[in-house]
């Protein structure tokens, strides 16, 4: 498994798992846990969460699948901007270890800003990371200008990646919250990178897909893994399609077919707002 690293220096999976929307249906339970082992299995030891998903039914299920195998698991979880003053983020981190039946959570996310101020969140997850409840912590949904004023707060150089939407249709960031990530050297996550499944059923993807012999989703993941900076972390609800995922990071795209895709799904010429869904 490829790896990079956060500015603290710890190597995590380019390639993880999201859990969006797993947990809410009994009759799908005994596949998702499965995807879930099958991604531990595979090296795909990233697993993506949060307090948000299915009322935290997803961080039960990421408690369940990892019984046992804790160490194995680079847990990923975030904190509600509602519940993000400095006693709520603190209640939030705790909930969810609960949910997930563990002592620490490896990086924990502000899921996006709300009404707290910025200041005090940080203050709170500096206090979780110090009292050994989190290993790392970080943002979500961050443009630029939101980056440069964490960084600018007291403990704010602390954080260590920033998870934002970010796929071959959704290319905004490639203008200048990119760049900035790399200069700062921070991994930017990418969730939806399949864009919920849209990018599958594309013309260009699917010529590429019959030219290299593989799926769809193989060459969108592969598009986004092109960038050693960026993590993708799809969701996989079944063995079958974590494997899928995982193959993906073994596929190089030609430079030719690299044109062709962004003569499909231009990049960037201006700064555009960062989009979330």
């Amino acid at each position: 498994m490829r790896t990079t690293k956060l500015p603290a220096g710890v190597d995590v999976p380019v390639l993880g798992i999201g859990t969006w929307r797993m947990g809410e249906q009994p009759e799908r339970r005994r596949h998702e846990l499965d995807a879930l082992v099958c991604a531990l299995d595979n090296g795909m030891t990233l697993i993506d969460t949060a307090e948000m998903y299915g009322d935290g039914a997803a961080e039960e299920l990421v408690g369940e699948a990892l019984a046992g195998r804790r160490q194995e698991a680079f847990i990923v979880s975030k904190v509600l901007p509602q519940h993000a003053s400095r006693k709520g983020t603190i209640a939030a981190c705790e909930a969810s270890l609960k949910r997930m039946a563990t002592d620490y959570i490896d990086l924990y996310l502000l899921h996006w800003r709300g009404g707290v101020p910025l200041a005090e969140t940080v203050d709170a997850l500096e206090r979780l990371a110090s009292d050994g409840k989190i290993r790392h912590w970080g943002v979500s949904n961050f443009d630029t200008d939101d980056m440069e004023e964490l960084l600018a707060l007291p403990g704010g150089r602390n954080a260590q990646a920033n998870q934002v939407l970010y796929n071959l249709m959704r290319r905004g960031i490639e203008f200048d919250l990119l760049p900035w990530s790399r200069r700062h050297a921070m991994p930017v996550m990418a969730y939806s990178p399949l864009e919920q499944g849209v990018l599958l059923r594309e013309a260009e993807v699917l010529r590429l897909a019959d030219e290299y012999s593989t799926t769809p989703a193989q060459i969108t993941l592969a598009w986004v893994l092109r960038d050693e900076q960026v993590i993708a972390i799809p969701k996989a609800g079944t063995p079958h399609y974590v494997k899928q995922a995982r193959a993906a990071l073994d596929l190089r795209l030609s430079p030719i077919d690299m044109q062709a895709l962004d003569r499909a799904f231009p990049p960037p010429r201006r700064k555009v707002p960062l989009e979330m869904i």
